[in-house]
């Protein structure tokens, strides 16, 4: 069954949805939505946000240097660690096994 509603656009193109539909879609003050052109008119759905993180250069050169699989990439990764303008010894990480 689909619920159709009316609603009026306000100031500043402001919409106010039903309070039917809200519930319905877990839609409440401060969330985010979508509005999304379709051949049939604008498509508003709840958006999902995913947070994501930010490494620093430090972090970043850490991960390049521990994620070496041998001596050959590992000297690569101090390379890339030296082009950020990081020395590879001051950054903490695990060096690769040997042979």
């Amino acid at each position: 069954m689909t619920i159709s509603e009316s609603s009026r656009v306000g100031k500043r193109g402001t919409l106010v949805i039903p309070a039917r539909l809200r519930r319905r879609f877990g839609i409440e003050e401060g969330s985010e939505v979508i509005a999304e052109e379709t051949p049939e008119g604008i498509l508003i759905r709840p958006a999902v946000t995913v947070p994501i993180e930010l490494y620093s250069k430090e972090r970043s050169a850490g991960f390049l240097l521990s994620n070496a699989v041998d001596a050959e990439d590992y000297e690569r990764a101090r390379q890339d660690v030296r082009a950020m303008g990081l020395d590879p010894a001051d950054v903490d990480h695990d060096e690769p096994a040997g042979p």
